[in-house]
């Protein structure tokens, strides 16, 4: 059976992992820390081929008719 990448599916919406100044400059414009971001696991399918360890923030991007693109962030433990 051949393997499937779920990352390119239509639903999965596009996941990114943030760099550490990307990570400081998000946290610091929400005045939030990673403790207060939802988490997501490192064995997520949509994540399993990124490079990630525990610590590092998710980027996700939605696609909405009404709102045009939205950001959610989680942190994978």
């Amino acid at each position: 059976m051949a393997k499937v990448d779920i990352s390119k599916h239509e639903f999965v919406p596009k996941h990114v992992k943030l760099s550490e100044k990307e990570t400081e400059e998000m946290l610091n414009s929400y005045n939030i820390s990673k403790k207060q971001l939802p988490k997501i696991s490192k064995t997520d399918p949509a994540i399993l081929e990124m490079d990630v360890k525990h610590g590092d923030v998710i980027k996700i991007v939605r696609k909405s008719a009404t709102a045009g693109d939205s950001f959610y962030y989680r942190v994978v433990f």
